[in-house]
């Protein structure tokens, strides 16, 4: 235990000593008068003629609170690792009094908005990652797989869909018995992304702890199963022990942890480098 913590530490100290700023605001979407921005955090090492991946992440929160600093830290370690970095505000009950189907809205226009912008950002429209935690990781997901609650304003044109998922402890069940099931209802036929898993499903990693009160093992492994009945790729690393949140930066060990091994599937998804 000791090495582990150990390891945890000299991990941060190398990748985490100095801490990013965001570089640049941008407005992606006004509604009435609520306005959503996306944060960017660009590679250490940026150069003009390489168009970087990107990773745009969302915050949990259940869709009621939460806000876009829980990305920080991860932000920071992944734009020194060369991807261009995204932490997008989303409407949610406490701030807005909406409703979970306001922040997919809000998802997938942010999606479309960082795609149709790809070459101001010097970003690649093909190796977009959408990552979050619980009802955030929902949001990455679904944005992936549902087809339903879009913007009317939103440009259709341009895809809402992610190249690949990074998701931690995912509300990926809203059906009956699984998780938001009482404020989604029977949507959750069009909202869940369990319910949408089809072909051409986005390779895709899954963190989890084994002792979640939210979202159990049973639905992560089932998750799974369904992305390899279409040939979708979905690697699930569990937790021993671990509950709901674990991987956020305040838990050393499992925040190192869950990094390194998103960094690992993103080199061998070749959106980073070894």
């Amino acid at each position: 235990m000791l090495l582990k913590k150990n390891f945890a530490l000299f991990f941060l100290l190398v990748f985490q000593v100095s801490i990013c700023l965001a570089q640049k605001k941008f407005l992606y979407k006004q509604i009435d008068t609520t306005k959503l921005f996306v944060e960017v955090y660009y590679p250490e090492k940026k150069e003009s003629s390489v168009a970087h991946p990107a990773i745009v992440f969302f915050f949990g929160g259940g869709w009621v609170g939460g806000d876009k600093s829980q990305f920080v830290n991860h932000a920071n370690y992944f734009s020194k690792r060369g991807l261009t970095c995204f932490l997008v505000d989303y409407r949610i009950k406490s701030n807005n009094n909406t409703t979970p189907f306001e922040s997919l809205k809000d998802a997938k226009s942010a999606i479309r908005f960082i795609r149709k912008n790809a070459t101001s950002f010097g970003i690649d429209a093909t190796k977009i990652v959408a990552s979050g935690g619980s009802a955030g990781g929902h949001l990455a997901a679904a944005t992936a797989l549902t087809n339903s609650c879009f913007e009317n304003t939103d440009d259709l044109m341009v895809s809402c869909i992610p190249n690949a998922l990074v998701l931690f402890n995912p509300v990926i069940d809203n059906g009956p018995g699984g998780y938001g099931f009482e404020k989604i209802g029977e949507a959750y036929t069009y909202f869940s992304p369990l319910h949408n898993i089809k072909t051409g499903a986005p390779p895709t990693i899954i963190f989890l702890g084994t002792k979640d009160k939210h979202i159990p093992v049973e639905t992560a492994v089932l998750y799974k199963k369904e992305m390899e009945k279409v040939n979708s790729r979905c690697d699930l690393k569990l937790y021993e022990g671990a509950g709901h949140g674990f991987f956020n930066f305040k838990n050393t060990e499992y925040y190192a942890k869950t990094i390194h091994d998103a960094d690992e599937f993103l080199v061998s998804l070749a959106y980073l480098k070894k």
